[in-house]
């Protein structure tokens, strides 16, 4: 029986790209105008990917030691360039994938951001989605004249609420209300244009948008739930979801588990990609490949492991950089930032030292490594284990020269076994992602 295909997207920021690798040429220099990013999609619409992704924040992290300094070191956090705008320049360049941007639910007004996709979307042609995040950081949420952070499960609480009026919003718009009659002078029909008069615990939208919606409607979301309540919410609302799980029986148990909430909550579970974090390690020969897995991974670089302990605090919001590196992983920490994060490293590293959790953590997802042939197979294997839906490939290191190894060595291969896609059938990236 052949294999069934599944999705590759990528994960990445508006910030720098490894620009310390010996491959990083003038990437460090350059970013900030986008042509980067410009090269990089250009390879994975000829390499069939569904979608690039672009997470975001806005803050300047100070969880290791009280500081701005790691932070700014290694440009984890800062900086970083807001991805809305990238979206219509990338959208330019490429005929049909997808392009995902963030936009948080504790910081972005309802209106503002409904009206921003919306429009991003005419701008595209129907390409764009919404990374719908609750934010987890103080340090970010105080750019916005909030002191803290709502607790985490209220979160979602607001995010719930914050994308039902977004949807409406959407929908204020009937499909035929642009009736454009020179006859009658009428370029809207009136009747067809409504406000949704919300009003509820967080936000007070009157409405209608001042704006059709784009040829999408309702736009693709993707999210990161983790955490029960997090989970729920993924499951009622995404199409994509985004995890990071490096134990293969972990990740067919959260599949399963978000098909089950899909299903609760009335919906297709088809209709739910899943989608796992993944950074192969990629050379020529295998040997070749270990030797290159060890460089990146081994945590025997300083300044690789103060990366990932700074990378990790941030987004727990506890400063790793008190703890003895050499001692068991502390298992009392709580936080009110990612807690499934938190939980998930805490029962993981258990039996480990913080410093040999370090290089699972660094990689994010399962550890494959190879030639391109054999990380296709090792991509296979993982897809038939779990049961579907697709990686988001996660570069390791962010380089032009990872990225051809990705979209000239390794998409292709998946292409010819036929797991990957070769050709865009639908006119819109919501109707391309949920085609298989």
């Amino acid at each position: 029986m052949a294999a069934k295909p599944f999705h590759l997207a990528w994960f990445t920021s508006f910030n720098p790209p490894s620009w310390r690798s010996p491959w990083g040429g003038v990437s460090g220099e350059e970013w900030m105008t986008g042509e980067y990013h410009l090269s990089m999609i250009k390879q994975m619409e000829r390499a069939g990917f569904d979608f690039i992704m672009f997470e975001d924040s806005t803050m300047v992290s100070d969880a290791m030691g009280g500081t701005q300094e790691l932070d700014l070191k290694h440009a984890l956090h800062s900086p970083k360039l807001d991805p809305f705008p990238l979206l219509p320049m990338l959208a330019r360049e490429t005929e049909k994938i997808g392009l995902i941007a963030t936009g948080s639910t504790s910081f972005y007004p309802p209106f503002i951001l409904a009206r921003v996709m919306a429009t991003m979307d005419h701008l595209t042609g129907g390409r764009v989605g919404w990374n719908v995040v609750t934010s987890s950081e103080d340090v970010a949420a105080q750019n916005y004249g909030i002191d803290k952070l709502l607790p985490h499960d209220e979160r979602y609480d607001m995010a719930e609420e914050h994308v039902g009026i977004v949807k409406k919003l959407w929908e204020s718009w009937e499909p035929d209300a642009v009736v454009m009659d020179r006859e009658t002078g009428h370029y809207a029909d009136h009747t067809k244009v409504s406000p949704i008069h919300h009003e509820g615990t967080y936000f007070k939208v009157r409405g209608p948008l001042n704006m059709p919606a784009g040829p999408q409607g309702v736009l693709p979301i993707c999210q990161a739930g983790g955490s029960p309540r997090g989970r729920d919410f993924a499951a009622k609302h995404a199409n994509a979801i985004v995890v990071t799980q490096p134990i293969v029986s972990k990740m067919k148990e959260y599949r399963e588990d978000i098909r089950a909430r899909a299903e609760k909550f009335g919906r297709d579970p088809d209709d739910v990609k899943v989608l796992f974090h993944l950074s192969p390690v990629i050379g020529e020969t295998e040997d070749e490949a270990w030797e290159q897995h060890h460089r990146l991974f081994g945590m025997e670089d300083p300044l690789a492991i103060e990366k990932v302990l700074a990378m990790t605090a941030a987004v727990t919001e506890i400063d790793f950089g008190k703890y003895d590196l050499d001692a068991p992983f502390p298992q009392d920490l709580t936080t009110n930032g990612h807690q499934s994060v938190l939980a998930d490293l805490m029962e993981r590293n258990k039996d480990k030292t913080l410093r040999e959790s370090l290089s699972e953590r660094a990689q994010l997802g399962p550890q494959v490594v190879g030639t391109p042939t054999s990380v296709a197979d090792q991509m296979e294997a993982l897809m038939e284990e779990v049961g579907g839906d697709g990686f988001l490939i996660l570069a390791a290191p962010h380089t032009r020269r990872y990225i051809d190894a990705i979209c000239s060595g390794v998409a292709p291969e998946l292409q010819r076994r036929g797991l990957v896609r070769t050709e865009y059938p639908h006119a819109t990236f919501k109707e391309n992602l949920l085609a298989f």
